[in-house]
């Protein structure tokens, strides 16, 4: 009984999660949904193409269930190359290669027992083998980060908060402005009030 609660549960927040994601690249130009917004590159579209890859990996090659679709090899990720759109890659392609995924990844799910052996090749030894309860905690971790990654370059971009559609509300930048003042002046002056390495009592 609580594997079944336990397997619902978090398929259920992997479902949620997935749409979160794909929910901030609505309404944004191509170039806003691929152009890189941090030092290091993370650009919006590449999130969901690195998702998509992550999800297809574990609920595929890790059950000796592959994605039925051709895949990087796990070394390349590496390099970054899942993590950016090229140039001959569209929104469609890389949004429908991920509804794709999560099909796939819903069969594995389905079909299988929370404790189905797993194996990860890119594990570091001595534990590359695990089940499937691991391997969604494990996904919908990485999901959650990356999820909370495109919330900040989203907001960062046009001031777009929230998790879906009916959670996000009307912008009222007076009202932003003043919060964010008021959480720079408490930073401003706690740092005033200490001093560097000297640990408080």
């Amino acid at each position: 009984m609580i594997d079944v609660f336990a397997k619902d549960n978090l398929h259920g927040r992997l479902r949620r999660d997935r749409e979160a994601l794909l929910w901030k690249l609505d309404g944004l130009s191509e170039y806003d949904a691929r152009r890189p917004l941090t030092a290091t590159g993370t650009n919006l579209l590449g999130l969901v193409k690195h998702v998509a890859n992550v999800e297809a990996r574990y609920f595929g090659e890790v059950f000796d269930r592959p994605s039925p679709e051709p895949l990087p090899r796990w070394q390349d990720h590496s390099s970054g190359s899942d993590l950016w759109a090229t140039e001959g890659e569209t929104r469609d392609q890389i949004i429908g290669f991920y509804r794709r995924t999560w099909e796939h990844s819903d069969e594995t799910i389905n079909e299988l027992p929370l404790d189905a052996p797993g194996h990860v090749p890119w594990w570091p030894e001595p534990s590359p083998n695990t089940n499937l309860f691991a391997v969604m905690v494990h996904v919908l971790g990485e999901i959650n980060r990356h999820a909370g990654h495109a919330d900040i370059l989203r907001e960062g971009l046009d001031g777009r908060t929230g998790m879906r559609p009916e959670h996000e509300k009307r912008i009222d930048e007076e009202g932003r402005a003043a919060y964010r003042a008021k959480i720079e002046q408490a930073a401003r002056s706690a740092a005033s009030t200490r001093v560097v390495g000297r640990p408080e009592r």
